[in-house]
């Protein structure tokens, strides 16, 4: 992977097949675990509320929409039911432009060449516009909450993942985090 500035702040991102996969993958999760969109006909939803008002039971749900109120149960459902709505569509729009731009270069199909990828399995470089970009760090963010709570990341998490077996089952995942980081890092240095 390498981030670079583009033309009319453009930005640039050239990755290797498998790292296009990891992130598309991740975002699909992403999506899956957001849910879908409230029905076209659902009236409470065509104003932008919800009536659920109860912090999510799945930690990584909580943690990527915490209470507004801790010390307040009930301010805190009234603040999820007018506001949840508004940040899930946002987290799935951010997700959908990442895929958007993943398949623009590596086809529908995925980065490894089948059905319009790029053919044997090459690298291929993303442009994002500004807006693309801020979108990219958004869902970038969201992901790296999501690993970071599995993982139940603290500040001493290189250290824990130094220590741990190669075989350790959570390696994969202490890596993808790692390599979101800097995948992160770099696009924040290319927008600023």
């Amino acid at each position: 992977m390498r981030v670079r500035k583009g033309r009319h702040d453009a930005v640039r991102i050239r990755f290797e097949p498998e790292e296009a996969a990891l992130v598309r993958t991740l975002m699909e999760q992403l999506l899956e675990m957001l849910g879908e969109p409230p029905a076209a006909d659902d009236e409470l939803a065509a104003v932008g509320i919800t009536d659920q008002v109860d912090k999510p039971d799945d930690p990584v749900l909580a943690r990527l929409f915490p209470d507004a109120y801790r010390d307040d149960g009930e301010a805190a459902g009234e603040f999820r039911r007018y506001t949840e709505m508004g940040l899930r569509d946002g987290k799935r729009e951010a997700a959908g432009v990442v895929l958007a731009t993943l398949a623009d270069v590596f086809g529908e199909g995925g980065p490894a060449g089948q059905d319009g990828g790029v053919p044997g399995g090459s690298s291929g470089e993303v442009e994002l516009t500004s807006d693309q970009a801020q979108a990219w760090l958004r869902a970038l963010n969201d992901i790296r909450l999501a690993l970071g709570t599995r993982l139940d990341i603290s500040e001493e998490w290189y250290e824990e993942a130094e220590r741990l077996d190669p075989s350790d089952p959570r390696m994969p995942m202490f890596a993808a985090y790692d390599w979101l980081t800097m995948l992160q890092e770099s696009l924040v240095r290319a927008v600023w």
